[in-house]
């Protein structure tokens, strides 16, 4: 009989617990059992997932990325179970979001409150990061992202669009002068990204033309919200969404750099996720908060 499901169990139990022999007492099985229980899923899948001597184990890459994978599809399947038994209660469990620092620091912090307010059963896990997630391999429910999207397997609800402007500080330009059309950027400091960036230019309307012009900088942020503040402490000039500088270029922190030459380009804002997740109670109830409060300035 094929009982798969049991020997995934019993391979998370040895995998978690470290020995044949915990998993044994934690299953209430023989060492033996458990012994022939990886050995049928190993034979199954066709790869090595424990290295076994005489005195230890340890899990292979794949034993690893196994173990992974299968905690979160059990741990899933829980939660599937669970609703199904809770029908008519609301949206519970736990919600795991992973969203750029720049989204997360101006458009969800701010908001994050009232969702919790709003569903009290569920658990919010919010992780920022501008690296591009396996939404799987990070456990996450939902990835917020910017700009073009990558991974066509996951399922995209466009939150909205920001276009992209050049900003300083007054106090930058207040030491540095005002640049008055792209060739002065080359005595100016450009704040860049250390990520995602293949070719170290902005592109500026020139002539009724859009022109990629290379840039100049000594700085390099690994993220939308360090490069922000770094240019809101009067380190250079940065080139970001709108929706991102908007609330410093209200209070004066930041002020736009050659407006006359922006050439009107943007960036989506989507939030990703696996379409057999939709179904679940949280992710739909996230999706649809996010649609009514989410703000992105334009």
């Amino acid at each position: 009989m094929d009982n798969r499901f049991g020997d995934i169990e019993t391979f998370l139990a040895v995998a978690n617990g470290g020995s044949l022999a915990s998993a044994a007492r934690a299953l209430r099985l023989t060492p033996s059992a458990v012994s022939r229980s990886i050995a049928r899923l190993e034979q199954r899948l066709g790869v090595t997932l424990i290295r076994r001597t005489t005195r230890s184990l340890a899990l292979t890459d794949e034993g690893r990325a196994y173990r992974d994978r299968m905690t979160v599809l059990l741990a899933d399947i829980a939660t599937v179970e669970a609703g199904l038994g809770q029908a008519g209660q609301g949206p519970r469990g736990l919600l795991r979001i992973n969203a750029s620092p720049s989204i997360g620091a101006m458009g969800l912090l701010p908001i994050l409150p009232l969702f919790m307010a709003r569903y009290p059963d569920i658990v919010v896990d919010l992780a920022l990061s501008d690296t591009i997630v396996d939404l799987i391999e990070e456990r996450a429910d939902v990835a917020i992202r910017i700009g073009p999207l990558r991974d066509t397997s996951l399922r995209a609800k466009k939150l909205g669009h920001s276009r992209m402007v050049l900003v300083a500080s007054p106090d930058y330009l207040a030491r540095c002068g005002t640049p008055k059309k792209p060739d002065d950027l080359d005595a100016h400091i450009c704040l860049r990204f250390s990520f995602r960036r293949s070719v170290d230019s902005w592109p500026f309307r020139i002539g009724g033309k859009i022109v990629q012009r290379p840039v100049h900088g000594s700085f390099f942020g690994n993220s939308g919200e360090v490069v922000r503040q770094m240019a809101v402490a009067g380190g250079g000039i940065a080139r970001h969404g709108h929706f991102h500088a908007a609330r410093d270029m209200e209070a004066g922190r930041l002020v736009e750099v050659l407006p006359d030459y922006n050439p009107g380009d943007g960036e989506d804002i989507h939030a990703l996720y696996a379409p057999e997740d939709r179904a679940a109670a949280r992710i739909r109830a996230f999706l649809d908060f996010l649609e009514e409060e989410l703000v992105i300035a334009p």
